[in-house]
């Protein structure tokens, strides 16, 4: 009866999911080429507050926000709270970076990341080489997503989901509105997720105290006293995550986030830079929840002991499950569960766009057909990621070690080149190389954190390095285009209506 009434809940909710994501694409502009992808990838860049608002709080808030952070809470503690620290900087680092990038894309007429360096460097084919590199570090997401909510589905279900089949309904659900929709749907999608997130962790978070310990007083008590390790670096065990990882990370990570490709998705989509800034003062609020599944995992010590490994991710659930209504449980997984469909969403409409935009469009038969592709390379990159979660479910998630730390080594790229005209083409590419090889050297030789910090940190300093000798000391490229073209200035002046893509990035 538990699972029947949950499982029912869960099905009602996510009819209405995919109904929200097709409604999104009603009335809007059609077309197949350059217009329609630009209205597909980043809502016609018409998004107001609360739809950027909504659309970005939700890729921060992913299924590691009920999942993961709860289980580094149960494991380790205080650590977890680099992901409030960051995520707060990085709003601060948006509020200037944001409206820059918007202003640069809609100057030119660029739709993503890759768009941008391709434009700023003057070669198409650094774009298409880019979309390749940033979709290898993007597909971890995905599959981590989709093993998230398949988690979830199965444990609200109380087991009557098999984890297959809420893998397939994760890639079906998301898949269904994307390819339609675009970014709008993942918006309209994205303030139903938040009105249940907010609900449910508010809830959560006197329900649990008052339940199993009668109160926040006591429960802290027992806290303070019995798991003291839990409240100071480097947390409990031997995990080395101490305050120098904690600092670099915060600062890394902050700085990352603002130029990650599905970040940069959510600014391009803002109807003005104004937008933008007051969205990066009005997020840091939606923070304040982050730190609900962080103290409910430590919550878990003292009413699930023993959790190890992958178990300790459920610490959350296993109070939900074990103590809650069925019709209860099936919400709160449905906020679980939208917070992996939305930033899948998400990062699977990156991609689409990626590859349309800066790959299949040096391709002459698809250049008015970018549109199209895109939505052909959501689905195949959907189902690579599920194909590879049944068959292959280790190899993204050691892909994913790498993921965040290796997107960190654009930043010279992305944001020096659009600040510094100084910087050349080969000096990029060569720091590039030696930030992304010392990445993969570090994590897959287990030297994460190296000397106490984040090793990110460490590759990014030999990137920027590298980048720097290598631009002074080869020639100066002659571009001839003036700097209001190649570089990007913050948006406080009116900004010219959108042009054609130019030429010269669209091949």
């Amino acid at each position: 009866m538990n699972a029947t009434v949950a499982t029912s809940v869960f099905g009602a909710f996510m009819a209405v999911t995919v109904a929200l994501g097709l409604l999104a694409a009603r009335g809007r502009r059609k077309g197949t080429g350059e217009g329609g992808l630009a209205e597909w990838s980043v809502g016609g860049r018409s998004l107001g507050t609360v739809f950027i608002w909504v659309l970005m709080a939700g890729e921060g808030y992913t299924s590691f926000s009920y999942l993961g952070a709860a289980g580094w809470g149960y494991n380790y503690g205080t650590p977890v709270l680099y992901v409030v620290a960051y995520m707060s900087c990085g709003y601060a680092v948006g509020y200037v970076v944001g409206p820059m990038l918007w202003a640069y894309a809609r100057d030119h007429g660029l739709v993503g990341i890759t768009d941008m360096v391709a434009h700023r460097f003057g070669r198409p084919w650094l774009g298409a080489l880019l979309a390749v590199l940033v979709t290898v570090f993007l597909l971890p997401y995905i599959q981590l997503q989709i093993t998230g909510m398949g988690v979830v589905v199965s444990t609200i279900s109380y087991g009557s989901i098999s984890l297959n089949w809420a893998y397939f309904i994760a890639f079906a659900v998301t898949t269904g509105f994307v390819v339609v929709s675009g970014l709008r749907g993942s918006a309209w999608v994205s303030v139903l997720k938040d009105v249940l997130v907010i609900v449910t962790l508010g809830f959560l978070a006197f329900y649990v105290p008052s339940h199993y310990f009668g109160g926040y007083g006591p429960f802290l008590d027992r806290l303070v006293t019995e798991k003291s390790e839990w409240l100071t670096f480097p947390g409990h065990g031997d995990s080395g995550l101490g305050q120098a990882w904690f600092i670099t990370t915060s600062f890394l990570n902050s700085l990352t986030v603002v130029i990650f490709p599905t970040t940069v998705a959510g600014y391009l989509g803002a109807k003005n830079a104004d937008v933008l800034r007051r969205n990066a003062m009005l997020l840091p609020a939606y923070n304040v929840l982050l730190f609900v599944p962080m103290l409910l995992g430590m919550a878990a010590l003292f009413v699930v002991p023993g959790l190890v490994g992958a178990e300790s991710n459920l610490a959350l659930f296993k109070l939900v499950v074990d103590s809650l209504p069925a019709w209860a449980v099936g919400v709160i997984g449905v906020a679980a569960a939208l917070s992996s469909i939305v930033p899948m969403a998400v990062f699977m409409l990156v991609i689409g766009t990626m590859w349309g935009r800066s790959v299949l469009s040096l391709v002459p038969r698809w250049q008015r057909r970018q549109k199209g592709a895109a939505q052909i390379v959501v689905v195949v990159a959907g189902s690579l990621a599920l194909l590879l979660t049944y068959t292959a479910p280790n190899t993204l998630v050691r892909l994913s070690l790498i993921s965040y730390e290796a997107m960190a080594q654009l930043l010279p790229m992305v944001l020096l080149g659009l600040v510094w005209r100084r910087l050349t083409l080969w000096g990029a590419m060569s720091g590039l190389v030696v930030g992304v090889a010392l990445v993969c050297g570090f994590v897959f030789s287990e030297h994460d954190p190296v000397w106490g910090v984040n090793a990110g940190i460490v590759a990014l300093a030999a990137n920027l390095a590298v980048a720097l000798a290598v631009t002074y000391a080869g020639p100066r490229e002659r571009d001839d285009r003036p700097d209001e073209v190649v570089l990007a200035r913050d948006e406080v002046r009116p900004v010219r209506p959108a042009g054609p893509v130019d030429s010269s990035v669209a091949g």
